[in-house]
C-alpha cells in the first residue's frame, strides 16, 4: 500500500514501516479501508525496489536503534513476497518487527516470524460471535496463533484495539488479560485507543463508514455493549484496563 518513512509508533527507534496489501479479515473500523484496491499493478514494488528503499534510510535507524517493520493490511497475507523480504533485509543486520492480527497459517509463516526482533499481535475481542461479527471472521485461529507466536521466543507484544460500542467493557477485558497470562505470559500489552483518522478514505471510496456500519450490527449487541457509536476510550477507562493486566502480571508498553 505505501511506505511510511522515519515511523516512531512502529516498534523501537526510527523506522521504515512496509504496509503490504490484503488481509482476511474485514474490521469494521479499520483505518485503511483502500486496503482492497491496492492489489494492482500501479501499487507493485519488486523486492529489491523496497530493499533499495530500506537502505537509503538504514542510517536513520541504524544509530537509533530502529529498524524495519511489516504491516499491512495483513503482512503475512503476501507470504512468498515477505518471505523473500525478510530474508534479504534479515541477511544485511536489519532489526525487523511485525504487526499482525493474528489470522494466517502458523506453519506456512513460522519461519518468518522467527526471524523478527518483535511481533506485534492484535487480539480484538474474545467473544467468538462478536469477533465474526465486527471482523468477519471467527477468533479460535488467531487465539491459537497466539500460544504458537509466544512459543517462539520473539520479543511480543499484544495489542488491542479499545473500542466503545466494541470491545472496550470489562468481561472482555479480564477474559483477555486472563488468556495473555495463560498462553503468553511474557507478552507486553499496549492499548491503542479508537481513531477517526480514515473516516474521510470511506467517503472518497463511496463506501459505507464505520458508524454506518455499526448502526446496522447494533442490534445484535447486548445492551451493556452497544453505543450510539463506536467511541474512544477516557483515559481513565485505559487506566482501569491497564490495572486489570497488571493484576494478571501482564506488563504494559507504550510505542506513541
Amino acid at each position: 500500500m505505501q511506505i511510511q518513512h522515519f515511523s516512531v509508533n512502529d516498534g523501537d527507534g526510527i523506522r521504515t514501516t512496509v504496509f503490504l496489501a490484503g488481509c482476511p479479515l474485514h474490521c469494521i473500523w479499520c483505518c485503511n479501508p483502500e486496503n482492497a484496491g491496492c492489489l494492482d499493478a500501479e501499487h507493485r514494488m519488486t523486492v529489491d525496489e523496497v530493499v533499495g528503499i530500506v537502505a537509503k534510510e538504514s542510517i536513520f535507524f541504524r544509530n537509533g536503534h530502529g529498524g524495519v517493520t511489516f504491516s499491512g493490511g495483513e503482512a503475512t497475507w503476501q507470504q512468498g513476497y515477505l518471505r523473500a523480504l525478510t530474508e534479504q533485509l534479515y541477511d544485511r543486520g536489519y532489526s525487523l518487527s511485525i504487526e499482525t492480527c493474528g489470522s494466517f497459517d502458523f506453519a506456512g509463516v513460522s519461519d518468518i516470524l522467527e526471524k523478527m526482533d518483535l511481533i506485534f499481535f492484535d487480539l480484538k475481542h474474545m467473544d467468538p460471535r462478536f469477533h465474526r461479527l465486527f471482523t468477519g471472521a471467527d477468533n479460535a485461529a488467531i487465539l491459537d496463533n497466539l500460544k504458537k507466536v509466544s512459543g517462539l521466543g520473539v520479543r511480543l507484544v499484544v495489542r488491542i484495539p479499545v473500542i466503545v460500542g466494541v470491545n472496550a467493557y470489562e468481561e472482555n477485558i479480564l477474559k483477555t488479560c486472563e488468556f495473555i497470562a495463560a498462553n503468553a505470559p511474557a507478552a507486553s500489552l499496549e492499548l491503542l485507543p479508537y481513531h477517526r483518522f480514515g473516516a474521510d478514505k470511506y467517503v472518497k471510496l463511496g463506501l459505507p463508514g464505520p458508524d454506518e456500519r455499526y448502526e446496522e450490527l447494533r442490534v445484535e449487541l447486548a445492551p451493556g455493549i452497544a453505543a450510539e457509536r463506536m467511541d474512544i476510550p477516557s483515559d481513565e477507562m485505559l487506566e482501569h484496563f491497564y490495572d486489570i493486566a497488571a493484576a494478571h502480571g501482564i506488563g504494559r508498553i507504550s510505542f506513541k
